[in-house]
């Protein structure tokens, strides 16, 4: 009989958002209390994904370094390096760094935030700048746009000559 005979006619066919798999894997991995398995995850997210499927999953979260992995016997435990929040920064900063013109890309994201977005991302940017001591508005020469972060301390003597 073929698959299509077998699925439930009155069962809409749903496929899930891009990433959604994803989060819901790491968001069990999160729930865990030591690593585990993939059969657990599986377990977990209800049952209704084929096990290969999981791993998948967790071998693409892998590879964005979002989870690691350890040998047990003739299998793997995972655990989460990440949390959903990591993930959809990683995918950002991923998105970003395929650019040619990076200041083109974030002026267009940060004009088209919301007024609410933009202040929590001013103060982040502000708590940033009080963690590390650094000006991070100050980080390019104001006339040519160019990076002036040299990596120096800015003490005297630090200036070329």
């Amino acid at each position: 009989m073929a698959q299509r005979d077998r699925e439930d006619p009155h069962r809409p066919s749903r496929r899930r958002g891009q990433g959604e798999l994803e989060s819901q894997v790491l968001g069990a991995l999160r729930e865990a209390e030591a690593p585990v398995t993939a059969a657990w995850v599986q377990e977990r997210l209800g049952g209704d994904l084929a096990y290969t499927t999981v791993v998948t999953i967790l071998t693409r979260l892998l590879a964005k370094n979002a989870v690691a992995r350890e040998r047990r016997g003739r299998s793997f435990v995972w655990r989460p390096t990440a949390d959903v929040a990591g993930l959809a920064a990683l995918k950002m900063r991923r998105l970003l760094d395929g650019e040619s013109d990076r200041e083109a890309v974030l002026a267009s994201f940060v004009t088209a935030l919301p007024p609410d977005d933009e202040q929590v991302l001013r103060a982040l940017l502000e708590a940033a700048q009080a963690t590390d001591g650094t000006d991070v508005t100050d980080r390019t020469d104001a006339t040519d746009g160019t990076d002036v972060t040299d990596g120096t301390d800015g003490a005297p003597g630090d200036t070329e000559g």
